[in-house]
């Protein structure tokens, strides 16, 4: 199926994308990636009047750490780069695990971890990972540049909290105050199908203590679902058997998964457990880790 028509536009800076997007008064759609936006342009299940292009927008297809920390990918970082990135590989375990099973490497190539966040899909492994590190979105509109906090961000299904002239320029992983540990586990049919489920954690911890958590669940729920609970009760105390089993047990109860043709809700809450569990006990027995 061939996609409705539409006007293309393909602007050279920020200012002009927002512009366009004002003009569009919110029969636009910005085009990065694209790995979600084709497909659905090609079934029709969306159809904007205008299409912004922001591929030739200098200066966002970088991701990079700050003096104190923060690690920053702009919109058109795509997810190969992640995937290969030294930053990540040696600062960040939680992303680095998920930047390996995102899609497949012809998704990887052209799609972007902001244009994910931006999709909203429930299934989307990046929305997990963003909000189990405590991150953010900015968004550049008309009225200037904001910060969003992805548990605002994601406002439901498929659906964000940018206004129709604002594009989401970076997404940003606040400095942690301890060392850093944690991992993203999936399971998936086959390599680039949607998660049957999936879990990131991610830790900060002085020494043996926990003194942060996120947990965040893939694919169980209408949306990317914050186990805030199962976080908060390893906040406080080492990683012990007793505490991982806590969490883990939390995080599956707040699973919100539906029987389908990739399994039932059981099934799947076993497996949000599982991998908590799993993604701990490695973080607590570094030996595990390298097994």
């Amino acid at each position: 199926m061939y996609p409705s028509r539409f006007r293309y536009e393909a602007p050279r800076s920020i200012d002009e994308a927002v512009a366009l997007l004002h003009q569009g008064a919110g029969e636009a759609k910005v085009l990065a990636g694209g790995q979600s936006l084709v497909p659905l342009l090609k079934l029709r299940f969306a159809a904007p009047e205008l299409l912004v292009d922001i591929n030739s927008l200098p200066g966002l297809d970088y991701h990079r750490v700050d003096a104190d920390g923060t690690i920053r990918v702009g919109a058109l970082c795509r997810h190969a780069d992640l995937e290969r990135s030294t930053i990540l590989a040696t600062r960040q375990p939680t992303m680095a695990a998920a930047a390996r099973v995102i899609a497949d490497p012809i998704v990887r190539n052209r799609g972007t971890l902001v244009g994910s966040l931006c999709h909203a899909d429930p299934q989307g492994d990046w929305a997990s990972v963003v909000t189990a590190l405590g991150g953010y979105v900015t968004a550049q509109g008309s009225s200037g540049r904001r910060n969003i906090p992805i548990a605002q961000f994601v406002t439901g299904p498929f659906q964000n909290a940018l206004a129709h002239d604002e594009v989401a320029v970076e997404a940003v992983i606040p400095a942690p105050k301890g060392t850093v540990a944690g991992g993203y586990l999936k399971l998936e049919r086959r390599v680039g199908d949607f998660a049957t489920a999936g879990a990131a954690v991610a830790l900060e911890m002085s020494g043996a203590v926990v003194t942060r958590a996120g947990i965040a669940l893939t694919g169980v729920g209408g949306s990317t679902i914050d186990a805030a609970d199962a976080a908060h009760a390893l906040v406080g105390g080492p990683l012990t058997a007793d505490s991982i089993g806590r969490a883990a047990d939390l995080a599956a109860q707040a699973a919100q998964p539906r029987t389908d043709h990739r399994g039932s809700a059981d099934y799947k809450r076993h497996i949000v457990r599982t991998f908590v569990e799993r993604i701990l006990t490695r973080v607590a027995q570094p030996t595990e880790r390298a097994a």
